[in-house]
């Protein structure tokens, strides 16, 4: 489904709504002319970090306990939901779908979710005026401590990631993307409290208990929250930090690297299993080794300058043999 958040002349607002099944309708929204012409990575960032103050609001009762309390079916018979992260992040995803609606609304955004499940991002904004376009992932954990996650997974470092002008597994290729970034929610299990084999009706809705509370958001561009190891044991998927301070101020070890090291760390990285399959020695496996490789690797390149350049004068252009 796409949302487009249009701007007539008359300076009111013309919001059409795609459905997947081919039907289009459109509502005029009376509301004062948009006013940002451009919009970059860091502006997008700080817009998207202060819609999140509202957001506990949606998921949250003012106790702090989430609103959410099971499923219900046609015999209005309600059964308690899970704590399984994959089920509590597409429910989040859900509740907070009408806020990033607003988001969007507000910011003269177009917003696209992914077309089929484990496609990458979540949701797709894009600028309309400049045609910029902003990746969000939703990810959630919850805290094993004060000062502590359990860690996400911020997506794959193969496939789209290093071939970058591939549409395979995403809305649009990699490199389309100005920024990415991640919508995290942090919150804290109510342990002993679920109970998936109890029924409920409706009239017990009250003593329903909520299996999480207390939540936490923010929003960071990807590379400032990952760590250098995979999310979790050998999958081809980027891990996060899991200290909450770091997460929330985007302070992770590529946050003072660069994003530019982020992107060749994890382009080359070779799980166990990978190298393996390749027959050949992983270059890595945390930031300690990989300065130790590229140190090599400068170190050879620049003792062979001279000769380097002067074989490059004799070499085709590319590696087909075409000039």
């Amino acid at each position: 489904m796409v949302y487009c958040f249009n701007r007539n002349v008359t300076g009111s607002r013309d919001i059409s709504i795609e459905t997947v099944h081919g039907t289009d309708q459109t509502f005029t929204e009376r509301r004062e002319p948009d006013t940002i012409a451009t919009m970059n990575a860091k502006q997008f960032h700080k817009h998207l970090q202060t819609h999140t103050k509202s957001f506990a609001k949606a998921v949250a009762n003012d106790e702090g306990e989430w609103i959410i309390k099971g499923f219900i079916d046609v015999y209005k018979r309600i059964y308690t939901i899970s704590v399984d992260t994959k089920i509590v992040s597409k429910v989040l995803e859900l509740l907070l779908f009408p806020m990033f609606v607003e988001f969007a609304k507000k910011h003269g955004l177009e917003i696209e979710l992914c077309p089929q499940q484990n496609f990458y991002p979540d949701l797709t904004f894009t600028h309309r005026p400049s045609g910029r376009r902003f990746a969000v992932d939703i990810k959630s954990t919850y805290r094993t401590s004060a000062t502590e996650v359990n860690g996400m997974t911020l997506g794959a470092f193969t496939g789209y990631f290093r071939n970058r002008d591939s549409n395979k597994n995403t809305l649009y290729p990699y490199g389309q993307y100005k920024e990415h970034f991640v919508l995290g929610v942090i919150y804290s299990r109510c342990d002993g409290t679920n109970d998936e084999r109890k029924e409920f009706t409706i009239d017990q809705l009250q003593q329903i208990p909520s299996v999480i509370r207390e939540f936490q958001f923010f929003a960071q561009p990807k590379f400032r929250i990952a760590a250098s190891r995979p999310g979790s044991g050998n999958t081809k998927n980027i891990g996060s930090v899991i200290k909450i301070e770091e997460l929330v101020e985007g302070t992770g070890p590529f946050a003072a690297l660069g994003q530019q090291v982020y992107d060749d760390y994890w382009m080359f990285y070779l799980t166990r299993d990978m190298a393996e399959a390749l027959g050949t020695k992983r270059p890595y496996s945390n930031l300690a080794t990989y300065l130790e490789y590229k140190k090599r690797g400068i170190g050879s390149l620049k003792a062979h300058e001279k000769e380097i350049a002067k074989l490059a004068e004799d070499e085709p252009v590319n590696e087909d043999g075409e000039s």
